[in-house]
């Protein structure tokens, strides 16, 4: 992409924006829709209570084979102290005494039950803790928990191992850094959202940036192989100063990996968010300025875009196995392809096993219910058809290689991609003709100029889209620009 030019205008002057800068801005409003974020293949919204356990727990019993492969754990651990306005995630605000202890005896029986079903021998080649705040566990509960999953899985002391770990800078003692190294983690996700004190106000996340600057170089003191950053724009009271701002005291820092969201206003789902005034938003050509920005100046401080709002910085193991077609997605984003299998603990957390699709319990007293009763928390899912196999490899292709090799698909799939795909190919033609991808006979490649249109790009070969039930409303997405 082009050099990003100055657009920080004097108080009282209007903002001076190139023609390049002009020109994506037009096509990203353009291209501007709600389209599902593809952590999965088919989405949640697919997802139903009919679906066939049975067929799963008969395939986990007649199929040994598989539980000596390598698996990844998530594990939700759903609570925080205090709400954060714009968030989306299944979270339990609370101070509560006791609850953390109550949840850790539940998560130990469906551990205990999980690794019964899917084989305790297989070696964990990734694990990610996220919620919620995993770190509103103290020391002890954390190390109780960690001593539970080597009890019952093969966690590994291999330098190749991705164990890692969502940390909120407020809620996280000096000595617990320590400690998550020599438990084994060794990658950190830093929640920071923004460094402006006026939109943490606006959004109820105060974190000065002397405590997150403090907080970094301790974990840069341990060692850690990775260090990430969570960011979001289009939340109250941003604009190009504030940002241009927070990303300079970002680039500061240096963290490896940095995701950078778009904030979905939608306090008719989540209620905190009804807390944020809408007027306050930055309006839709606001925040693709600001999308623009942030693209711009990470990339001209030597980040790379791997795409889906994700900039990495060239020595990072993402940036190499993009090269290599080492990537993945799954629910946790983009990471290493280390495991087929993931297996999601904990309320909510969602499963990829096989052929399934498994979410536990949304609710925790549901979720507490199904453990008590010794049965396994998963309430809804869904079964892999071969359809869903052939979409789920083109839009995966899409998103993790930025390519697909349509003579590969043919040969693995046994069809003819052109002549099966005829819709699909005539939806991506505008596109091609702006330039985000190319088409041709051997191959569909997304150029550095589609990388920010990449769930659009994708949206075509999902056959679920447009499907839903005339009694239903359809799902509500994110948007994708």
């Amino acid at each position: 992409m082009a050099a990003m030019t100055s657009i920080l205008p004097t108080p009282e002057a209007k903002p001076v924006i190139s023609p390049t800068q002009r020109a994506e801005m037009e096509l990203a409003a353009k291209y501007a829709c709600e389209g599902p974020r593809y952590t999965s293949y088919p989405t949640a919204p697919q997802f139903r209570q009919d679906f066939p356990v049975d067929q799963y727990l008969a395939w986990q019993q007649r199929d040994p084979d598989h539980k000596r492969d390598p698996l990844s754990l998530y594990l939700h651990l759903p609570f925080c102290k205090d709400i954060c306005y714009y968030c989306a995630c299944n979270k339990i605000v609370t101070r509560k005494k006791g609850v953390a202890r109550e949840y850790l005896d539940h998560l130990h029986k469906e551990i205990e039950q999980q690794s019964q079903l899917v084989g305790e021998q297989r070696p964990i080649t990734q694990m990610h803790w996220g919620g919620g705040t995993p770190t509103y566990l103290d020391n002890a509960e954390i190390t109780e928990l960690m001593h539970t999953l080597a009890s019952h899985f093969r966690l590994l002391d291999k330098d190749y191992r991705e164990y890692s770990i969502e940390i909120d800078p407020r809620t996280i003692e000096i000595s617990t850094v320590a400690l998550l190294k020599g438990l084994g983690f060794n990658r950190i996700s830093l929640g920071i959202q923004d460094f402006d004190p006026l939109v943490q106000l606006a959004v109820n996340r105060l974190q000065p940036y002397e405590m997150v600057a403090a907080l970094v170089e301790n974990i840069r003191s341990h060692h850690f192989r990775s260090l990430s950053f969570d960011l979001i724009y289009g939340l109250p009271n941003q604009d190009r100063h504030t940002m241009e701002e927070t990303l300079r005291k970002v680039i500061s820092l240096r963290p490896d990996r940095i995701a950078c969201y778009n904030y979905a206003h939608l306090p008719q789902r989540f209620s905190s968010q009804r807390a944020i005034d809408r007027l306050a938003i930055p309006n839709p050509s606001e925040k693709l300025l600001l999308q623009q920005m942030i693209s711009h100046t990470l990339q001209d401080a030597g980040y790379l875009y791997i795409g889906m709002d994700h900039y990495v910085r060239p020595e990072d193991e993402l940036a190499v196995a993009l090269q290599e077609g080492r990537l993945q997605r799954n629910f946790q984003g983009y990471s290493l392809h280390m495991a087929d299998d993931l297996l999601g603990l904990g309320v909510s957390a969602i499963s990829q096993m096989g052929d399934f699709y498994l979410q536990n319990a949304r609710e925790l007293e549901a979720y507490y219910q199904l453990v008590n009763n010794g049965q396994l928390p998963f309430n809804r899912g869904c079964k892999v058809t071969a359809e869903d196999k052939l979409r789920r490899y083109i839009i995966m292709s899409l998103i993790s290689d930025l390519r697909l090799d349509i003579a590969d698909c043919n040969r693995q799939f046994g069809i003819d991609f052109m002549g099966r795909f005829p819709a699909e190919l005539a939806s991506l033609e505008p596109l091609a003709r702006d330039g985000l991808l190319g088409i041709s006979a051997e191959e569909i490649i997304v150029t550095q100029r589609g990388r920010p249109f990449l769930r659009n790009i994708c949206m075509p070969f999902d056959a679920y889209l447009n499907s839903h039930s005339g009694d239903q409303p359809p799902p509500r997405f994110s948007a994708t620009i």
